[in-house]
């Protein structure tokens, strides 16, 4: 079994919302239904991170309402620290999350050159930006993000589902109402958001 962290640092920081991808459904919130992947196994494990990469809201419409999404940036940032979760599954499964949050086929994802390049960008997708970033407990780390880098698309806050899943994931990770809030609105696009409140 080839297994990886996918790492996640938007609305997957919330367990139930992410096993909505693995098993299908419609997380709440969301308009939406997943149809999950074709392993229903639920993830090995999960734990929180930290990526040193610029969290930021962007798109002005999704699932959730109107409103932006997170992404991260392209370039690594010692300055920086989005929190993120990190959950153990297949890379089978991986690539079907990725093919389900583009809504593209992802099928020609190949881990070997996702690997040596560093990243891999598919021909569609908000999402279409695939990023190796090492490895962990000796599995790959694995995240995906917008294929324009931060700047590119104009900034919007989340709709308040979405920011609402975000701050409950982070909760989950044991931050305080008063962390979260903090952390979302000094991020790129938050502002005015109520999420952690």
């Amino acid at each position: 079994m080839n297994l990886v962290w996918y790492v996640s640092y938007g609305s997957n920081l919330m367990e139930e919302r992410f096993h909505c991808y693995i098993k299908g459904g419609i997380p709440v919130g969301s308009t939406e239904a997943e149809k999950g992947c074709r392993d229903h196994t639920l993830p090995i494990a999960n734990k929180g991170c930290e990526l040193p990469y610029p969290l930021y809201f962007a798109k002005d419409a999704s699932k959730w309402g109107t409103g932006g999404v997170a992404f991260i940036g392209h370039k690594e940032d010692p300055l920086e620290k989005t929190i993120a979760r990190q959950y153990l599954i297949t890379f089978d499964q991986f690539v079907d999350v990725v093919e389900q949050e583009n809504a593209a086929d992802a099928s020609g994802l190949s881990f070997d050159e996702l690997v040596e390049k560093g990243s891999v960008t598919l021909d569609d997708g908000w999402y279409g930006r695939v990023v190796y970033l090492g490895t962990e407990d000796g599995y790959p780390k694995l995240t995906f993000t917008n294929p324009q880098d931060i700047g590119t698309d104009a900034f919007h806050k989340p709709a308040e589902p979405y920011a609402q899943t975000i701050a409950k994931g982070l909760s989950e990770l044991s931050y305080s109402d008063e962390e979260i809030t903090s952390y979302l609105e000094s991020r790129h696009g938050f502002q005015s958001s109520q999420a952690g409140k």
